[in-house]
């Protein structure tokens, strides 16, 4: 049997957002060690605030600050937290209404086991040492077994109020291609580039799918193709990139290698950024060990003319 291709890949990026007046003060707020709610147009206070009603869809601004203290409506115990979550050691996700809220709050309670946690237990706020005016800037939620806190009836308005945040995205997974990707993977460690051909239009696409993007039917048929193709279209990229030791500017390109009808996505080298251009001849570049090309770099073949490749732009 083949080997089952397999690998850990994330997608990780900065995302920033602005905020409206009615998240900015309920950012601002925790900063401040105070949560603020909305009041919608039935008279319900939502917590989270949010800048517009669920039900009506119209403008909220009627900030009103609710209790640090409340009751678990519904949880789930997370018995292998992960990174970047709330807690290093197993916690419980809980949805916590607070008093004087009518909508509940997502967040970890940090609890010594599931035993010791249960629907309309009550809690309270453990604030972090650190705020800057985020979400985290509730630590978790802890067992309370006291009085309930009455809140201090806070306007909303602050000084310094944030205007923006930025949250880092991240997704980890792990990814199994199927056999055509497989297929074609494991090619690439040889140092060949395989493609399917589709036995409805006769297309032959790289990298394969399994099946054709166009006539939507299963492809077996086994192609190679190139060594060699010709730049199709291209960028120069001017922001270096984290995760690549490579100086910009450098050149990414559509490459249609010879026999395919798909262009593939490649970096271009051994040539000055500014001397790429549409036409020109190119061939893979292979390092010691590595099981794909490290970039192409130009045959020294004339230009191909516009015509052989205008339908793979």
């Amino acid at each position: 049997m083949p080997e089952v291709l397999k690998a850990p890949l994330a997608v990780e990026f900065p995302f920033t957002r602005s905020l409206g007046p009615v998240q900015s003060a309920f950012l601002t707020g925790l900063r401040e060690r105070v949560v603020l709610g909305v009041t919608a147009a039935d008279g319900r206070v939502l917590v989270p605030a949010v800048e517009y009603d669920p039900v009506t869809a119209e403008e909220l601004r009627d900030l009103v600050e609710v209790a640090p203290t409340g009751t678990v409506t519904t949880w789930a115990w997370n018995h292998a937290p992960r990174r970047g979550q709330p807690l290093g050691t197993p916690f419980a996700w809980v949805l916590v209404q607070l008093d004087g809220a009518d909508t509940a709050l997502l967040h970890a309670l940090d609890a010594p086991g599931p035993d010791s946690v249960h629907t309309g237990m009550r809690v309270r706020i453990r604030w972090a040492g650190d705020r800057t005016g985020a979400i985290t800037d509730i630590a978790c939620f802890e067992p309370y077994d006291g009085e309930p806190v009455q809140p201090g009836g806070h306007s909303g308005e602050f000084g310094n109020r944030l205007t923006g945040i930025v949250a880092p995205a991240r997704l980890d997974y792990t990814y199994s291609p199927g056999r055509a990707q497989s297929d074609y993977l494991n090619a690439l460690s040889e140092r060949r580039t395989v493609g399917e051909r589709c036995p409805s239009c006769r297309k032959v696409y790289v990298p394969p799918r399994g099946a054709c993007p166009t006539c939507g039917v299963a492809t077996v048929e086994q192609v190679e193709v190139g060594p060699r193709g010709t730049v199709t279209t291209f960028c120069i990229v001017n922001i270096k990139a984290k995760n690549l030791d490579i100086e910009v500017p450098y050149v990414y390109a559509h490459i249609a290698l010879d026999g395919a009808d798909l262009a593939l996505h490649a970096r271009i080298g051994g040539i000055p950024y500014d001397q790429v251009r549409m036409g020109l001849r190119v061939e893979p570049v292979w390092t010691e060990g590595a099981r794909h090309p490290d970039h192409y770099r130009p045959t020294g073949e004339p230009d191909a003319a516009y015509e052989t490749y205008k339908e793979l732009l």
